[in-house]
């Protein structure tokens, strides 16, 4: 490969991928100048002149002569006299030589050696280029196509076709992906492993239904709303807190839309993930409400140094709060940075019902602790529910359960 080839090859890619002139010579300038030390020694002496745009190339070795006896003739930057009337007959001791150095002087090994340099040097150029392009990106979203769809995560390449990692445990439960297919997602984490870049991709992030919000909601995108607030549990239920700047905005009924029109593209992105959009407050008690909503609570205390709430609801509002499989309650904790404890509340109880603290003597604390965050306090609450009901809502096993049921309906029998 001629000297011609390897600059124009270069140069080609460096435009492909925006590099800077200075940059791409004095990356060309390198790979020469170490092919000329390994057959010099030095390249102290050496002038290299570089046209990318045209692939020519030049070498220059300058040395100075000096008479022909002379101790310094050894020296890399000195030259005899009788070797320098060889390059032009006229020279006279003292003066300069400036002699060109073609490339088929370094023989074959030393160019091919030059060529694999310039080719890894590409390759590691194009891993720091999208390194650069993707670390100052965490959190924004993009738009790829499915490659390949592996066991443990699948490829997306990009509009330049770099390839992107979007794992398994990033994706939504629900989520099938075909290749060739078109796939959004948000850059979530950037590293070097072993000298290459890995871009991991998520969908199940927070984050990325913030994106989706500012890309659906024309307020949100200019500012009149914002997004002060995103939890999810990935595929199944997600709470969004936002806030409007403008008082004549609705926020909520905004990022919803009329029938739901403007919600509807977010949750079908997500795999039919159930969101409840709330209107933000710097009202602690008034945000937990909210946060709980379908349920209405009645009352509530607030531990502000223990980061506890105790909430206070009619017996037919416990399972809003709850919900299925306890999700409403537990985004709502983590939207209010609380725990939430959820009780019945007390002037709704029936005089004959029995607290289930009284039960402590035949049922363990941990038991109790158990049932009472599932908004079950009181004896007749437990009995109100079947048997599979209650082992599918908390961590109690089939047996343990059935032993509570009978200690309480022995209360009343």
């Amino acid at each position: 490969m001629d000297s011609g080839t390897l600059i124009e090859s270069f140069a080609e890619f460096a435009s492909s991928k925006n590099i800077d002139r200075p940059t791409m010579i004095s990356v060309l300038e390198e790979v020469f100048r170490t092919m000329i030390r390994k057959k010099y020694g030095t390249d102290d002496n050496f002038d290299v002149i570089i046209n990318p745009e045209s692939g020519d190339l030049e070498m220059w070795r300058t040395r100075e002569i000096v008479d022909d006896n002379s101790e310094d003739i050894w020296e890399y930057n000195k030259i005899p006299l009788a070797e320098a009337r060889k390059i032009q007959n006229d020279f006279e001791v003292g003066e300069e030589v400036a002699e060109e150095v073609k490339l088929v002087e370094f023989g074959r090994r030393l160019v091919q050696t030059a060529r694999q340099t310039l080719i890894q040097k590409i390759k590691d150029m194009e891993k720091e280029i999208m390194y650069e392009k993707y670390k100052d990106q965490v959190g924004e979203m993009i738009t790829g196509e499915v490659y390949q769809t592996l066991r443990h995560e699948v490829i997306i390449v990009d509009s330049e076709n770099n390839e992107l990692s979007l794992p398994r445990t990033e994706q939504i439960s629900k989520d099938r992906f075909r290749k060739g297919e078109s796939v959004k997602a948000v850059i979530h984490k950037v590293e070097m492993n072993n000298g290459s870049p890995k871009i991991t991709l998520s969908r199940t992030s927070p984050v990325f239904l913030e994106r989706l919000f500012e890309v659906e909601i024309p307020e949100i995108y200019d500012g009149i709303i914002s997004v002060r607030r995103v939890v999810r549990e990935p595929g199944e239920r997600a709470k969004v807190a936002v806030e409007s700047y403008d008082d004549r905005i609705d926020p909520v009924g905004a990022c919803v839309g009329m029938k739901g029109s403007r919600i509807h593209s977010i949750v079908r992105e997500l795999g039919n993930e159930n969101i409840d959009v709330i209107n933000y407050t710097d009202n602690l008690e008034l945000l937990i409400s909210r946060a709980l909503s379908p349920a209405k609570v009645s009352s509530m205390q607030i531990d502000r140094e223990g980061k506890r709430v105790s909430v206070f609801l009619k017996p037919d509002q416990v399972s809003l709060a709850i919900g299925k499989g306890g999700q409403n309650i537990k985004l709502a904790g983590k939207l209010v940075g609380m725990e939430i404890d959820v009780f019945r509340d007390i002037e709704e109880q029936n005089d004959e019902d029995v607290d289930l603290s009284e039960f402590s003597d035949e049922i363990d604390e941990w038991m109790i602790s158990e049932l009472h965050k599932i908004g079950l306090d009181t004896a007749k609450s437990v009995l109100a529910l079947s048997k599979e009901e209650l082992v599918r809502r908390t961590d109690l096993e089939d047996n343990t359960i059935e032993e509570i049921l009978d200690i309480l309906r022995k209360e009343f029998e």
